[in-house]
């Protein structure tokens, strides 16, 4: 091959290579971008520590969005983000940050989210990528967030189930069957736009 050729072609060869990747990293950062901006959409409630937000939210729609592994990775890196101190958890009374976040009462919450979005993405590339199929995903993946977060409180608190529940899922539930409806509702018209322009 031409000398002069072969450096183009090899530097075209290796940046579309790295295209998919760096196409990847910026969907996770994106992603991580939208959950941090969703639990800054907060309020707090006064006889639990754990604030209503939008964050469930976007971990649903991602899961339905993205595929298993992108999905997981994305939830990952919003918790790496979190863990090392930047400001995309939840603002709290006593404003903890980073690992102290982690480990306090929504800690439960948090680190369920990398595995319900797997999951729901999983669920839902299984199924027909309909709205029914989108709310049952998303309805799982909220029911294992909401009973990681309850598993949380009860292992800090030590009390029993009935307190654990009034504290971390019953206030929950009514906000999150519109979380799971709206999320469910958007992948699915986006999975029909889609499949209008193909």
């Amino acid at each position: 091959m031409n000398k002069e050729l072969s450096t183009p072609v090899a530097s075209w060869a290796a940046s579309t290579s790295a295209l998919p990747w760096l196409r990847s990293a910026g969907i996770v950062l994106a992603g991580s971008a939208l959950v941090a901006v969703c639990a800054h959409l907060a309020l707090p409630l006064w006889f639990t520590p754990v604030p209503l937000t939008l964050q469930p939210f976007a971990v649903l729609l991602l899961g339905l969005l993205l595929s298993p592994r992108l999905a997981g990775a994305t939830l990952a890196a919003y918790l790496a983000e979190g863990a090392l101190g930047l400001p995309v958890f939840t603002p709290g009374p006593a404003l903890t940050g980073g690992l102290a976040h982690l480990l306090g009462p929504t800690g439960g919450y948090l680190m369920a989210y990398p595995v319900a979005a797997t999951l729901i993405s999983m669920l839902w590339r299984r199924g027909g990528r309909g709205f029914s199929t989108g709310l049952a995903s998303a309805a799982v993946g909220n029911l294992l967030i909401l009973m990681s977060g309850a598993l949380w409180i009860a292992a800090l608190t030590h009390t029993s189930a009935r307190t654990v529940l009034t504290l971390g899922v019953l206030p929950f539930l009514p906000g999150d069957a519109l979380k799971v409806a709206a999320a469910a509702a958007l992948a699915s018209g986006f999975q029909r736009l889609r499949r209008r322009t193909k």
